[in-house]
């Protein structure tokens, strides 16, 4: 109530560990919001709703055109960044809040084609994507492809 979010929205915040007793999430350096480590939906969604200002709409048009280019696709927070990947064969895409863009990043990326723009990482690249600057067509294209191959695993499985 008077946050100026969707119940969804602030919902989605509690439910990530990200807001206590309708606090907002803590902007760090960058404005990048703060978020637990969760997995699913609702913390990515959480960070969606903390980025700021013309940041938080590309947040959500790059997770729905994550969701319609890759069905069933996995979701999580780690290092207070969203993180999207396939069942089975590892995380494929992040994207992180700086001041000026939010930089999205394929761990692959130097499989893809065309090259997306940024990055000198072995496997690695990634693109900065600025206000009203999001080519949708270009992103769904390298999320095809990204989501085909093998992707990154977080973390080793410890348990039997």
């Amino acid at each position: 109530m008077g946050t100026g979010k969707s119940d969804s929205a602030a919902n989605a915040t509690e439910a990530a560990g990200g807001a206590q007793s309708g606090a907002e999430p803590k902007l760090m350096s960058g404005g990048n919001p703060q978020i637990a480590k969760a997995d699913g939906d609702a913390p990515v969604q959480a960070y969606i709703a903390a980025m700021p200002g013309w940041k938080s709409e590309i947040g959500r048009r790059l997770d729905a055109l994550v969701e319609r280019t890759v069905p069933g696709v996995r979701k999580c927070v780690r290092w207070n960044s969203p993180f999207y990947g396939i069942e089975g064969q590892g995380w494929f895409l992040s994207y992180r809040v700086y001041t000026r863009y939010v930089k999205v990043t394929f761990f692959k990326g130097t499989s893809l084609q065309p090259l997306p723009p940024g990055g000198k990482d072995e496997n690695m690249r990634w693109v900065d994507v600025y206000a009203d600057a999001l080519d949708e067509e270009e992103m769904a294209a390298w999320v095809r492809q990204a989501a085909a191959l093998p992707g990154w695993e977080l973390t080793r499985k410890t348990e039997s």
